[in-house]
């Protein structure tokens, strides 16, 4: 995004404010707050935004934008780029998809030191929810724990902020993302259940770990079957949660 009207623009249209300098999280949504895309949003210079988002969403967000843009002068250009994470590293561009200190440098041209499961436990086991697995037209930002990190709620207006402000400050949700401790390694879409009821579904995994939606009515110590093998809710501090069951 270029021009003199880029960042007015952008701050009608996500769910966060554009920052002076550096990067920051937001979301393209709906009017009816469902996520039409992740971003994390870079301010390259005074007039100039680059959005980052998933592999294979680039048309759709300039697409969403370009039917929005009417008279704001501005330019939406599509480009692609490389991205390595590289850890305790330097730069304008932070990550905050693996619970440590990141950052994200484009065609770096750098070598990768981790296995693509490695990188995907790290993410798993910091609850970050990831495009087309655990965001997708079913779910709210709120459900996917993405208030804190990608919501701005002293803004003005953008589509979807008034289902997101009202769910917010007079609702609840009734399913959370959680960080299971799980036998093996269960499928997407596996169900969960507690006490012979289905309370939720997996999103993704790897051995020994998942992520999942689960009611929020479910016990922080129940013990969870998970397409038959055993599985345990992680509290908010990254441990297992008390278990008064044997």
């Amino acid at each position: 995004m270029r021009g003199s009207d880029a960042v007015e623009f952008l701050d009608r249209m996500l769910s966060n404010d554009v920052p002076e300098e550096g990067s920051v999280d937001a979301l393209l949504l709906t009017a009816k707050a469902r996520v039409i895309a992740p971003l994390l949003v870079w301010r390259r210079g005074p007039e100039d935004v680059l959005l980052l988002t998933e592999p294979g969403l680039g048309d759709v967000v300039r697409t969403q934008l370009m039917r929005s843009r009417f008279a704001a002068r501005c330019e939406i250009d599509r480009e692609e780029h490389d991205s390595t994470i590289v850890f305790g590293g330097s730069g304008e561009i932070a990550n905050r998809d693996y619970g440590r200190p990141a950052v994200e440098l484009l065609d770096a041209g750098l070598e990768p030191t981790l296995q693509e499961e490695e990188l995907e436990r790290l993410r798993i086991e910091a609850g970050t929810p990831l495009y087309g697995r655990e965001i997708d037209d079913r779910v709210l930002p709120a459900e996917a724990g993405l208030e804190e990190r990608a919501i701005s709620f002293s803004k003005g207006c953008y589509p979807g902020q008034e289902p997101v402000a009202r769910q917010h400050f007079r609702g609840k949700v009734n399913r959370r993302l959680r960080i299971l401790d799980v036998e093996g390694d269960p499928a997407p879409e596996t169900p969960v259940v507690h006490e012979g009821k289905d309370v939720g579904r997996v999103t993704s995994s790897v051995h020994g770990v998942a992520l999942a939606y689960v009611r929020v009515a479910v016990p922080e110590d129940a013990v969870l079957d998970v397409g038959g093998r055993s599985a345990r809710l992680r509290n908010t501090t990254g441990t297992l949660a008390p278990s008064s069951r044997p």
